[in-house]
């Protein structure tokens, strides 16, 4: 990461986003992270430790954006994931 007010390109910005969506994308399959996360922080809420305010919060945020990460690529099929991903990389 850079400093603040130290100066980078657009491009250096789109290719590091591109580069951490490829990799996230293909570690697993993403599409089902969102069901995943659910089904884990379920169970944690039925524990003591599950009755953290803060630890609520924090579960009900990684679930958003493990649901808007989701819903972005998810109308995408891996190979053009792959192909918009590779362009800006290679930038």
């Amino acid at each position: 990461m850079t400093k603040e007010n130290e100066k980078t390109t657009e491009t250096a910005v789109m290719t590091a986003m591109a580069q951490f969506l490829s990799d996230l994308w293909f570690v697993d399959d993403f599409r089902e992270h969102p069901e995943h996360l659910s089904e884990i922080f379920e169970t944690i809420l039925l524990t003591e430790m599950g009755n953290d305010q803060d630890l609520r919060i924090r579960m009900i945020n990684s679930i958003r954006a493990s649901k808007m990460l989701n819903e972005t690529l998810g109308q995408f099929s891996d190979n053009e994931i792959e192909k918009a991903c590779s362009k800006f990389v290679a930038i």
